[in-house]
Formats: structure tokens, C-alpha cells, sequence
């Protein structure tokens, strides 16, 4: 698959929420999106990132933005993740890979000097017509809701 780059369309996806409920790239289709893939529910730069969009959260909707996570856990571990923390937002279990795979994000990770695979952290803006304005890679975990309006501001 093509690496992806703005002004590309963002591939399409349809997956379960942390409440079971399908979730498809289409729903968003005439809103700005916020679609952000994480390594792992529960661990400390994921809950960085979580909480910080969260406790901005209502900012972001006034600017008109919707809010998506995305990981490889189950539907049970962003349940658990999304009820500890009380987050606003749906969070899509990709256990089979399929979205992290589409959007080129599955690969080697190095971590304290173990090799293993993973899901590496990047946000995409999409706007709304399904375009991808603006990748994010290596977020800024504990600003990323600043980093996200930013980036938006210099499209």
C-alpha cells in the first residue's frame, strides 16, 4: 500500500467502538475529524494523549471536531480505558489490524532495547470531505490538543 499524504483521501474503515457500536470512516463525512492511532490502552503516554484531548474536549467540538481513537486492543480494554478515564470519545478496537494496516501504521517499534511490532502513534486531520490535511507523526502526547489546533491553523 501507498504511504499516505496530504491531500490524499483517507481510506475507509468501519470497526467496533469501546461500546460495541460500528464505527465507519463515512459517519464523519461533512465534519473535521481528528483521527488518532495509539499504541495501548492504559499506559502512560496513551493516557497522556487521551486525557489531554479529553480535557479539551469541549473546545475541540465548538471548532467543529470530532474525535476518534484507534487501537489494536479489544472492545473490553477501551471500555475499561474509556470508563477510567471518562472519555467523550469513541475509541475503535482494530484487533485484526485492518485500519493500522490501511493507513500504513503497523511496523517495528524499538523500546528500551527490545524489537517487537506495533502501532505507531500519529494523528491525521481529515476534513470534510474524507481528505487528509494534515499528519501529525510522533504526537506531542501531553499538548496534543494544542499540536492538533495548530496544525489545523497553518492548512
Amino acid at each position: 500500500m501507498a504511504v499516505l499524504k496530504e491531500g490524499s483521501k483517507a481510506p475507509a474503515f468501519k470497526a467496533p467502538d469501546q461500546n460495541g457500536n460500528m464505527v465507519s470512516l463515512s459517519d464523519f463525512k461533512g465534519k473535521k475529524l481528528i483521527l488518532y492511532f495509539y499504541p495501548k490502552d492504559d499506559t502512560p503516554g496513551c493516557t497522556s494523549q487521551a486525557c489531554n484531548l479529553k480535557e479539551n474536549y469541549s473546545a475541540l467540538i465548538k471548532k467543529g471536531f470530532q474525535v476518534v481513537g484507534i487501537s489494536v486492543d479489544s472492545v473490553k480494554s477501551h471500555k475499561k480505558f474509556e470508563e477510567k478515564y471518562e472519555l467523550p470519545f469513541p475509541l475503535i478496537s482494530d484487533e485484526e489490524k485492518k485500519i493500522v494496516d490501511k493507513y500504513n501504521l503497523w511496523g517495528e517499534k524499538k523500546f528500551m532495547g527490545r524489537t517487537y511490532m506495533g502501532t505507531t502513534r500519529t494523528t491525521f486531520l481529515i476534513d470534510e470531505t474524507g481528505v487528509i490535511r494534515k499528519i501529525i507523526a510522533k504526537p506531542d502526547t501531553k499538548n496534543h490538543t494544542e499540536e492538533v489546533l495548530a496544525a489545523w491553523d497553518s492548512i
